[in-house]
């Protein structure tokens, strides 16, 4: 989700709900000079892409009312654990999620909750703990996890407040703590960044003894003195893993030192990252960042460097997450128009905007090829855009699943980088059937066999898909950690 803004106390959301404005220009690639991609047709010559058939979003089923769900016959809920305490009132809303063994840990707006998975279908809370700081997306190595403050507090520790102007001892930026116990979670360190940290991702040195966290943020201002434009650069906080309390910010990498994209009416300004990925198995990275998409070494952890550049002002207005598939040899990266809050997914915006778009790693360079959007119409009140998903590990195909807000969660092949289909889905009906309400699916990932959901109301929510081969296939890779912006190799 873009920003969050905190204005006396109360969560207001930085991008009203975006108009969709007229495009500028195809997708572009660069490897230190932009290079037009050879496979990608010139806008006025531009035809519907393959997988992109039709013009409009058509509905699969008559359009879904409040209460009622569309769903594959192959996908069904098993568990949900409501919002609980202070966490189920109102803006506590719920956000990213990581694992550890039998442990699922979900972020929210007022801290983060730890659940028991040991039996998916009877998931249990067994911790909750209070430290308030939008948007606390989170991460987890080995005995620790950390998480994403993006709004200024009153102070550093988890007692603290919101505060309303950037007076002496605010703070923003990453919490480190202690999950040696799961249950019984320990606050070790707070870290200030730059601009704070919108999401972070975690990418350990080879031997496993440093920590380095990449730190995303954005939305410089003159009025911030910890946020002075132009903000083209990430923080790197360094935390050695056996004595966590001495984590620092140890580099802040200028990534894009010849500026980003300009944005317009439609597309972003590039004044920072939203999110990366890395793949520290392929000594790859790929950043989400505003108005560019990004592809970087990171063979040297503490120093990343961009080895490719995109963008697409046609279709793109905000680069908000990247996937890999397990080759390393394709990224997904996915367009949040509207902030996560608007309604994206009619047929008035289309099948290419608010999508995934697919690029091919071909010499290090990303280069274009199709878009991926789920292809059910929404209604008007559900907000609805691509949002944060996992890579399902399955032996020679790329496979992901997809959180769309309300949108509900998508499961969808992308073996054919020209040719993205989806092969299952789960899409309850609008919350109000009256009225634009903020909700749905923040993060749908997969994990020893089963899809969890962060939804934003409504708590951990679990789901299985029966019937498929891969899907059985998929089932038999155990992980004993699982970050999505951190992703594992499945096959060593």
């Amino acid at each position: 989700m873009k920003k969050l803004l905190t204005t006396a106390g109360a969560l207001v959301l930085a991008v009203g709900l975006a108009a969709v404005a007229p495009a500028t220009a195809d997708p572009v690639s660069s490897a230190g000079t932009q290079q037009a991609d050879p496979d990608d047709p010139t806008i006025e010559e531009r035809p519907v892409l393959p997988g992109q058939r039709i013009a409009r979003l058509e509905p699969a089923v008559p359009e879904v009312r409040s209460g009622e769900v569309d769903r594959s016959k192959v996908m069904r809920q098993i568990a949900r654990v409501p919002l609980a305490g202070s966490f189920a009132q109102d803006g506590a809303f719920g956000t990213d999620l990581a694992f550890r063994g039998d442990y699922a840990f979900v972020g929210n707006y007022l801290g983060f909750a730890v659940y028991d998975i040991g039996n998916p279908a009877k998931p249990q809370r067994v911790a909750q703990v209070e430290c308030p700081g939008s948007q606390n997306d989170i991460s987890l190595y080995k005995g620790l996890l950390v998480l994403s403050v993006d709004s200024l507090r009153s102070n550093s520790t988890c007692d603290n407040e919101a505060a309303t102007a950037p007076l002496p001892g605010t703070w923003e930026g990453i919490r480190v703590f202690d999950i040696s116990n799961p249950r019984k979670p320990r606050f070790v360190k707070s870290v200030l960044t730059a601009c704070g940290s919108h999401t972070h991702t975690l990418a350990p040195s080879r031997d496993g003894r440093d920590l380095f966290v990449y730190v995303s943020s954005y939305g410089p201002s003159p009025a911030l003195p910890n946020c002075q434009p132009p903000h083209d650069r990430i923080s790197i906080v360094k935390i050695p893993v056996a004595n966590p309390g001495q984590a620092k910010v140890t580099a802040r990498p200028v990534l894009f030192p010849g500026g980003g994209v300009d944005g317009d009416d439609y597309s972003s300004d590039t004044s920072g990252c939203h999110d990366i990925t890395a793949y520290p198995a392929k000594n790859l990275a790929a950043g989400a960042c505003m108005g560019d998409g990004i592809l970087m070494d990171i063979t040297k952890r503490s120093a990343p460097r961009v080895i490719s550049r995109v963008r697409d002002t046609r279709n793109f207005a905000f680069w908000h997450s990247a996937t890999f598939n397990n080759a390393g040899t394709k990224v997904v990266f996915t367009d949040e128009l509207g902030g996560g809050g608007g309604a994206e997914c009619n047929n008035d915006v289309g099948p290419n905007r608010g999508a995934d778009g697919v690029y091919d790693i071909v010499k290090r360079r990303l280069v274009f090829r199709s878009y991926f959007k789920i292809p059910r119409v929404q209604s008007d009140t559900e907000n609805c855009v691509a949002h944060n998903g996992s890579l399902v590990p399955v032996e020679g195909r790329d496979i992901m699943v997809q959180a769309w807000y309300q949108g509900g969660t998508s499961v969808w092949d992308f073996t054919d980088s020209r040719n993205p289909r989806e092969l299952a889905h789960f899409d309850r009906g609008a919350i109000s059937d009256d009225e634009l309400v903020l909700g749905g699916s923040w993060s749908s990932y997969w994990y020893n066999g089963h899809i969890y959901s962060s939804d934003i109301t409504r708590g951990l929510e679990v789901f299985e898909v029966s019937g498929l081969r891969w899907a059985g296939e998929a089932a038999k890779v155990r992980m004993s950690l699982f970050n999505a912006q951190s992703q594992p190799s499945y096959n060593g």
